[in-house]
């Protein structure tokens, strides 16, 4: 059965109603996107169903109540409160690439179920955007990761944060959303990510010395034992979710003064496998190792 984002904000000037807080047999009208993509691209009848989530919780089975030449409405008929979503937050820092390979890196780390996607800049980068292609590029992306999460049954999307340096990244700073999904970033799961105690990586090769003195994989399983996840202690009053921030570089890696400020600021270089990863491989490889390290975690 199809899914679709069904963007709340855009029916609604103050408060928004989350669909899932909607009572079984309301009706409402689907976004213009919606619309446009399932009654005539589709060609759906009135009748058919599909399932539709806001980001805000859970995802609602919709049933097409009637179609005209400019919109549709749909009522309500099963909610279900599932979120599928990990048992930990992940950050991708991830260096913009051009083209294909950034919608890939994007695309798979929404699928592997990245909280946010923070895009920068580096010594070693290929994209640089001006002022006035921010917008458009990050429309873009948010779109590619919407359209991710309509496929793999997220429902709780992947936001992409607007360019920053490794600098300023690496100084506290975070980027922006774009207004599409504002919303969402002010919403409590979005906010609760942002207050979770982080562990911090950089994909990297560490040198001999740092080889014999860290083992990363045991300090992400003591991060995880650390946090109460969900699930594993529901009467806890403490509970709350790990977080990891996980620094990659462009495809020429980072600076050495680039991965020394990243060292300096916390981060443990953290090595996947002995093969040299290309930058939209790389974030696949991270979410896919530290998702098989949090299963391992809750089951001991």
């Amino acid at each position: 059965m199809r899914r679709f984002f069904y963007n709340s904000s855009l029916h609604h000037t103050a408060s928004i109603e989350a669909l899932h807080q909607r009572p079984l047999g309301d009706s409402l009208r689907l976004t213009d996107d919606i619309y446009h993509h399932w009654c005539r691209v589709l060609r759906a009848k009135v009748g058919e169903q599909s399932w539709i989530f806001d980001g805000l919780g859970g995802q609602s089975l919709v049933e097409l109540e009637s179609i005209d030449k400019k919109s549709a409405t749909v009522k309500i008929i099963h909610q279900d409160t599932a979120e599928n979503t990990c048992n930990y937050h992940s950050t991708i820092a991830l260096v913009m690439s051009r083209g294909d390979r950034m919608d890939y890196a994007i695309q798979k780390a929404t699928e592997l179920g990245a909280t946010t996607i923070q895009l920068l800049t580096s010594q070693h980068g290929e994209v640089r955007l001006k002022a006035n292609q921010v917008d458009k590029k990050l429309s873009h992306w948010q779109q590619v990761a919407l359209s991710a999460s309509e496929q793999c049954r997220l429902n709780r999307p992947t936001l992409i944060l607007s360019p920053l340096s490794i600098e300023q990244w690496l100084q506290g700073e975070m980027g922006a959303v774009h207004h599409m999904v504002q919303h969402l970033y002010d919403a409590d799961y979005y906010q609760s990510y942002l207050q979770q105690p982080i562990l911090p990586l950089v994909l990297a090769v560490p040198s001999q010395q740092e080889q014999q003195t860290l083992d990363i994989n045991a300090q992400i399983t003591d991060h995880f034992a650390s946090a109460n996840i969900k699930g594993t202690n529901p009467d806890s009053t403490a509970a709350y979710l790990p977080r990891f921030d996980i620094l990659i570089g462009a495809e020429g890696g980072l600076s050495e003064a680039e991965y020394q400020l990243a060292r300096n600021t916390g981060y443990l270089p953290w090595q996947l496998g002995n093969r040299v990863l290309r930058t939209e491989t790389a974030p696949v490889v991270a979410l896919a190792t530290l998702m098989y390290i949090s299963t391992n975690a809750a089951q001991n």
